[in-house]
């Protein structure tokens, strides 16, 4: 049985360098983790304990990272099915992977780009579909950052959308990967985030990114969040709605209690487009 996280929630990435900081975390560090099930299916000994300490202890929601959305192979049917098992056994109510492919002949090194094409739609679409009748789920896909832009056919924000209608699914709205496609491939940010469809946004996502140079940022998730990100942020709750939000860090961990100051700045500012919408619903 799965509940769904409450429209105001906000989280941190589970990763095993956290794993003791987040077993001792005080009461509301978090209102849920995110962990990728593909580094956790089949782990066992202390691993394994502690994940299923937290996943009984807190809301786990889960982004993949190897279904290869956007590939030519078929996708994996053994993964799927052991994917499928890990989310029902820990109530998974939330499940994401990429708009993109990782896969070509063995696994790639990076999440790739897809060709913004029409073609490029249906073929990704379909196997969205079978990802989701496989899982016995809807999934969200995610706006991936890219650094080389393979043939465009259709404008970024347009192949979104056409892939979400065609899947039926939902979309996993990553805020900093937004901020640095924009600066990285010369478009507004602003524009591109009010293109998004509101009704199929079901949670943010939000990271620190590296400044190589003014035109060119590095999705790294190894950083504090910037505050062009926040105003960001702070703008797709105003266009789209509050969603849970995730505070995604890889490495160079902080101490947690300040990951935790940044996931308080998320509630505070759920919390002000809340009080915002309930003044306009009511003034």
């Amino acid at each position: 049985m799965t509940t769904p996280l409450p429209t105001a929630s906000a989280g941190l990435g589970l990763r095993r360098a956290l794993l003791d900081d987040l077993l001792d975390a005080p009461a509301g560090s978090f209102d849920f983790l995110e962990c990728a099930p593909d580094n956790w299916i089949g782990v066992g000994g202390r691993y394994g304990e502690a994940l299923h300490a937290l996943s009984s202890r807190h809301p786990l929601t889960c982004h993949g990272l190897s279904l290869s959305l956007g590939g030519m192979a078929p996708l994996d049917d053994t993964f799927l099915a052991r994917t499928r098992r890990f989310l029902d056994q820990h109530g998974v109510s939330l499940y994401s992977e990429h708009l993109s492919y990782c896969s070509d002949d063995g696994h790639l090194y990076d999440l790739m780009p897809i060709p913004f094409t029409e073609e490029a739609v249906h073929h990704v679409a379909a196997r969205i579909r079978q990802a989701q009748d496989a899982l016995g789920r809807r999934i969200a896909v995610e706006n991936v950052s890219y650094y080389a832009a393979p043939y465009q056919a259709m404008a970024e924000a347009d192949f979104i959308r056409a892939v979400l209608d065609e899947a039926d699914c939902d979309l996993l709205l990553d805020v900093n990967n937004i901020f640095v496609n924009a600066i990285n491939h010369g478009y507004d940010a602003r524009a591109f985030l009010a293109r998004m469809p509101s009704a199929r946004i079901a949670s943010y996502h939000i990271a620190g990114h590296y400044d190589e140079a003014d035109d060119l940022k590095v999705d790294t998730h190894g950083a504090p969040v910037k505050d062009d990100v926040w105003s960001l942020l702070s703008l797709a709750y105003e266009q789209h709605g509050v969603r849970p939000t995730l505070l995604e860090r890889d490495f160079n961990f902080p101490p947690l209690a300040e990951l935790s100051a940044e996931v308080q700045r998320i509630r505070h500012v759920q919390i002000a487009h809340a009080s915002a919408s309930v003044r306009t619903t009511h003034g």
